[in-house]
C-alpha cells in the first residue's frame, strides 16, 4: 500500500473502515506514513492548534480498578487525596489559563461518578466560569445520567471527556469494575444532551498495534472529533508499573494511524509527550493537531509558554476563538 497515495485519497473523501485490510499500517515506511498524516491534518485542520488544560477538581479514592491509574483505591500509590475544590480556586485557574490564551478548560474529578453535593458544586463552578470567562468549558466526571449531562450543558459546558482507553477486546484486561459498553453508552448520553465529546485512550499498556487500530476505528464510528492520545508512564504501585515505555517511533506511528482513520478530528497529544524529541514537536508534523498544555503532571516537560513558542516555530495558529473576537494581540506571542 502506498500510504502517500492513500493520504491523497482520504483528502479526496475516502474513509477507511473495519472491512478494509489495514495490516499495512504495521509495516509501511514510517516517514511516508507521517508525511501523509500531516497532509491530512493540514487539509482538515489547517494550522489551527486547539490548546486545552485541566484542573484536578477531586483527587484519589476512586472505586474503579483501572490498572494504569494512580488514583484507584485498589492500588498503593502516592497520589494526592482531596475532596472537591472550592469554586474560587477553580475560577482563578480558569481565568489564569484564559489570560494565557488557552482555548479550553476542564474540571476533572476522580471516581466512577460525580453526584450529590460535589456535583452541585461543579454545576455552580461551571455557571460562574460561564458568566465570568470566555474560555470554552469542558468536563470529565465519569459516568453520569442523562439528566446530569443536560444540567452540565445548561450550566455552560460545551464538551464532555470520556476515554474508551483501549480496544473492546483489550478493555477487560485493563478494568473490571465497568465495561467497554458502559463507556460507549456514557458517550451516547453526553452527545444526546447536546455536548460534543472528547474521547481517546492510552497506548503502551501491553496492547498490540491492532488494538490501537481497533480503538481508532471505534472512535471514528462514534464520530468523535477530539481524540486524546496518552502514552503510559508506568506509575509505581499500579499493576502496570513494570511495563517498558514505548519508543518514539511507536508513538509516532500510532499518532499517524489515528489521523488516517479519523481525518477530521483533532488528534490531541496528552500524557507522554516527554517521550518524544523536543517534547512532541515531531508529532505535530505527523498528524497531531491539538494538545493538553499547562504546568501539570500530565504534561510534564512543557508549559503553556513553551508550547506557544513551539507552535510559533511551526507556524501554527494558537489564537483561541474568544481571542479573535475580542483583542487578538493579547493572545499572540
Amino acid at each position: 500500500m502506498n500510504v502517500l497515495e492513500l493520504s491523497g485519497r482520504i483528502i479526496a473523501g475516502k474513509r477507511l473502515c473495519r472491512q478494509d485490510d489495514l495490516h499495512f499500517f504495521q509495516t509501511c515506511d514510517l516517514a511516508d506514513l507521517c508525511k501523509g498524516a500531516d497532509a491530512i491534518r493540514a487539509h482538515y485542520c489547517g494550522n489551527k492548534v486547539d490548546l486545552c488544560t485541566i484542573i484536578n477538581g477531586r483527587s484519589g479514592r476512586c472505586s474503579e480498578d483501572c490498572k494504569y491509574c494512580a488514583q484507584s483505591a485498589h492500588h498503593h500509590t502516592e497520589c494526592d487525596v482531596y475532596g472537591f475544590l472550592d469554586i474560587d480556586t477553580i475560577l482563578k485557574a480558569a481565568l489564569a489559563n484564559e489570560k494565557e490564551g488557552v482555548n479550553r478548560f476542564s474540571i476533572v474529578t476522580s471516581g466512577r461518578t460525580l453526584d450529590g453535593e460535589d456535583f452541585e458544586k461543579a454545576i455552580l463552578a461551571y455557571k460562574k466560569m460561564h458568566q465570568e470567562c470566555h474560555i470554552s468549558l469542558c468536563a470529565s466526571h465519569g459516568f453520569l445520567s442523562s439528566e446530569q449531562f443536560q444540567r452540565l450543558h445548561d450550566a455552560g459546558v460545551q464538551r464532555y471527556h470520556s476515554n474508551i482507553e483501549t480496544s473492546r477486546s483489550r478493555f477487560p484486561s485493563i478494568c473490571t469494575t465497568h465495561t467497554f459498553e458502559e463507556k460507549l453508552e456514557n458517550i451516547r448520553r453526553a452527545k444526546a444532551a447536546g455536548l460534543s465529546v472528547c474521547s481517546g485512550g492510552i497506548i503502551g499498556m501491553g496492547e498490540t498495534l491492532q488494538d490501537r487500530i481497533d480503538m481508532a476505528l471505534t472512535l471514528a464510528e462514534l464520530d468523535i472529533r477530539s481524540i486524546p492520545i496518552n502514552v503510559l508512564t508506568p506509575i509505581p504501585g499500579t499493576p502496570l508499573e513494570h511495563l517498558k515505555q514505548l519508543s518514539a517511533e511507536d508513538i509516532l506511528r500510532t499518532v499517524a494511524i489515528f489521523r488516517y482513520l479519523n481525518p477530521e478530528a483533532n488528534i490531541r497529544l496528552a500524557a507522554g509527550r516527554s517521550l518524544l524529541p523536543q517534547n512532541g514537536m515531531i508529532a505535530f508534523q505527523s498528524g497531531a493537531s491539538a494538545t493538553i498544555t499547562g504546568n501539570m503532571l500530565t504534561t510534564s516537560g512543557s508549559t503553556i509558554q513553551s508550547d506557544k513558542e513551539m507552535f510559533a516555530a511551526l507556524g501554527r495558529d494558537i489564537v483561541p476563538e474568544y481571542g479573535r473576537q475580542a483583542s487578538p494581540k493579547k493572545y499572540i506571542l
